[in-house]
């Protein structure tokens, strides 16, 4: 005999009866009527196992002596499934409390035992107790699915503040006209990877880098044209130094600079030919230039290994002085401060 029922909207918790007998149902269920339960009754042990199957229950009482399928084998079931198994048997029985029944009815999973004829204060007592610690159990479960959903939504606030911050940390890093990264980027690039080569005694090389004759080139073909060659420039820098433990950087007006890790001179060198080639590409005619016909560029060159007594600006301030001697000697070239000093690693 299966009854269908609809949970209250409380929730209220359901009990499971489990007896062959109608009768005996019947009287239990007159016995356990509250608001706050739902009864839920079963004439075997078949029927039983097919009700944990689909729902929760807080407390089972199950009738021992039943036919097919007695109580100590439905409850030994019932502790195999994994939604039943946790929920607490109370066995019901007129047979003898001799200590063999008793201990067979705790290795099939009972947590109690009423004999009958059954004593209702008894029993309502044991009920309450068992309710009690159902709904403390379901308390606590509450507000674990609620501390997960917090969790997950913090997790969610926390992943959109990460992006957000990582958009405003691009949006204070980039340079708003050519979208390569800013001086401010730059600096705290070079601070980073000069402790680094320190720490690894490796190489690391500066290229500065000025269009020539810009000034001319704004005045005379205007700012909008100026910004679209910067933007120009900006983008085969980007191109030419493409490994990306490398950064070129606008570093002020129409002065642009790289670095370049684990890089000596020499191998800046390579690079800045490559760049070099890649603007003169551009074929940026500038008839106003006393260099050439097109846009051109000076670079200046430092680099080596720094140590610990030397500071991050000085293969800067040594690439500068590089540039100042390229564009003092006719510009459209590329200087490497060792052929202005004997020796580019700092003492």
């Amino acid at each position: 005999m299966r009854r269908r029922f609809i949970m209250a909207e409380r929730e209220n918790a359901n009990i499971l009866i489990v007896d062959d007998r109608p009768e005996n149902l019947i009287a239990l269920e007159a016995l356990l009527e509250n608001p706050e339960l739902n009864i839920v009754k079963a004439l075997s042990g078949n029927e039983a196992l097919g009700l944990v199957l689909e729902y929760d229950f807080a407390l089972v009482l199950l009738d021992v002596q039943m036919p097919e399928m007695d109580g100590y084998e439905t409850a030994k079931l019932m502790r195999g499934i994994k939604r039943s198994k946790n929920v607490p048997i109370i066995f019901l029985t007129a047979i003898s409390g001799e200590q063999k029944h008793l201990l067979r009815g705790y290795e099939a999973g009972a947590v109690d035992f009423l004999f009958k004829p059954i004593e209702p204060n008894i029993l309502m007592s044991k009920v309450k107790i068992f309710l009690e610690l159902y709904n403390q159990k379901r308390l606590i479960n509450d507000q674990s699915l609620e501390l997960k959903k917090n969790i997950e939504e913090l997790l969610l606030v926390k992943k959109e503040l990460e992006k957000t911050n990582k958009i405003l940390q691009d949006i204070s890093s980039i340079d708003g006209l050519t979208s390569i990264p800013n001086r401010r980027c730059f600096d705290d690039f070079v601070n980073r990877e000069w402790k680094s080569a320190v720490r690894k005694s490796t190489s690391l090389s500066f290229i500065m880098i000025d269009i020539d004759n810009f000034k001319a080139y704004n005045d005379n073909y205007g700012h909008q044209e100026g910004d679209e060659c910067l933007k120009q420039i900006g983008k085969v820098l980007k191109e030419a130094v493409k490994r990306p433990q490398d950064l070129v950087a606008r570093y002020g007006g129409e002065e642009f600079i790289a670095a370049l890790v684990d890089t000596d001179p020499n191998g800046a060198s390579t690079v800045a030919e490559r760049i070099c080639s890649k603007v003169k590409a551009l074929n940026i005619p500038h008839a106003f230039s006393p260099t050439a016909n097109i846009v051109t560029i000076s670079m200046g060159i430092a680099g080596g290994i720094p140590n610990r007594e030397s500071l991050p600006g000085s293969f800067i301030t040594m690439a500068d002085k590089a540039l100042y001697l390229a564009k003092k000697e006719g510009r459209n070239q590329i200087r490497l401060f060792s052929e202005t000093e004997e020796n580019s690693q700092i003492d």
